[in-house]
């Protein structure tokens, strides 16, 4: 069984179990809400609501795992990718068992913060898909990573709704055994891509986190900050649709919550039937830097044209933009970078793209909702898709550095 195999595997099931959850923390939350320690802190600004805890909670799953994102990837480019990774396994495993035992919103907190701190070793398993793939491949390696990640997305919330016929301990409990599962198979199947003996014994220096973060933000003109700022602005702008789309629907078209599931299981599809059949031989025929420029201006024509769409057959095809324009920018991106750092590196760069991109997963849905309450339904897109547009100056000659060195005589 190929590396790249089993690492889609292991993203799957690890996306399993992830999704076995996520769905229900806002019913969870609601049962607890007026219980611990927690509920006091946040009855004190204001913020006890039920709509308000829940996205404290979502909030903080995503600043555990972006503070860690960068650390998890200099503990894989130190000890390796294998020992990352079977730790962060094991933090999700911990996470699930509090979850399935919580009887407080405060428990529900120390879940979600042992979940982010664990989920930050996404970019260590960007970085094992680097290893284990040549450059010229990893653009599409890392697509099919990606629907597998995607699919796990879609199986997650139907386990999990079947757990629920074994009490409210059901889910968490098993999505603690997938975890668990995932790790011995990981344990036992995947073989360790990054030889840290080697790079340490070469004498080359792996920066800090906070090193390599601020590097990203004082020297923007080198080829991986700018890669990653492309990353983080259009993960940005994409939340535009994650944030708005329902409440657009419902004003233009008078969609319901009875109906919205169809317009995310659209979406949904066409990811994964673009990441997992058409992203590569895009990536032969373009290559990785012109694509993500063509993914980037497919992105900025979907967010700008659902506001002007006047039917939904109309609004179908500007949605699917969407999907299209991130299958061909993330993974190309992200391809990108693993060819122009060290590979010595590798991980703490994926791991500070992963905190840069859940920086402006945090800030873009809180522009995109005032936008959206203050200016007018269309404005969070017209926004979104201007700011894409201008994003792809950052791309530009891109190729240049991923060109293979020239012999001379």
């Amino acid at each position: 069984m190929g590396k790249l195999v089993i690492l889609m595997i292991t993203a799957f099931m690890d996306m399993v179990g992830i999704l076995m959850i996520v769905p229900l923390l806002p019913f969870y939350a609601k049962e607890m809400n007026g219980t611990g320690f927690m509920f006091h802190a946040l009855k004190a600004l204001h913020m006890s609501g039920n709509g308000a805890v829940v996205s404290v909670l979502i909030a903080t799953f995503a600043i555990a795992q972006l503070i860690s994102a960068p650390s998890w990837g200099r503990v894989s480019d130190r000890l390796g990718r294998r020992p990352a990774l079977m730790i962060g396994l094991g933090a999700s495993t911990i996470a699930y068992v509090i979850f399935a035992y919580s009887r407080s919103l405060d428990w529900l907190f120390i879940s979600r913060i042992v979940q982010g701190a664990g989920g930050g070793t996404v970019g260590v398993i960007q970085a094992y898909v680097a290893d284990a793939t040549k450059p010229e491949d990893r653009a599409k390696a890392l697509g099919w990573l990606s629907a597998a990640t995607n699919a796990g997305v879609a199986l997650g919330p139907v386990l999990g709704a079947l757990a629920m016929t074994f009490g409210s301990k059901g889910p968490g409990l098993a999505a603690a055994l997938m975890s668990t599962i995932t790790m011995v198979f990981a344990y036992f199947f995947l073989t360790e891509s990054h030889d840290a003996a080697a790079a340490k014994a070469s004498g080359k220096v792996v920066r800090g986190s906070r090193e390599a973060i601020w590097r990203i933000v004082s020297h923007g003109r080198e080829p991986a900050s700018r890669l990653i700022w492309i990353y983080a602005i259009t993960m940005g702008s994409f939340q535009a649709m994650s944030t708005t789309l329902a409440l657009f629907l419902s004003w233009k078209f008078g969609v319901t919550a009875k109906t919205i599931g169809f317009f995310f299981t659209y979406v949904g599809i066409i990811s994964v039937v673009t990441r997992a059949g058409i992203l590569g031989k895009m990536v032969d025929h373009f290559g990785e830097a012109r694509l993500s420029r063509l993914g980037m201006f497919l992105l900025a024509c979907g967010l700008g044209g659902m506001p002007l769409a006047p039917s939904i057959p109309t609004l179908a095809i500007a949605v699917a933009l969407v999907p299209l324009g991130t299958a061909f920018t993330f993974p190309c991106v992200t391809g990108l970078l693993s060819r122009v750092v060290p590979q010595h590196e590798r991980g703490l760069y994926m791991g500070v793209q992963q905190t840069f991109g859940g920086v402006a997963r945090v800030v873009g849905p809180l522009y995109f909702g005032w936008a959206f309450d203050h200016h007018g339904p269309g404005i969070p897109f017209y926004t979104a898709s201007a700011v894409v547009l201008l994003t792809i100056l950052l791309g530009l000659d891109m190729e240049n550095y991923t060109k293979p060195a020239v012999a001379t005589a």
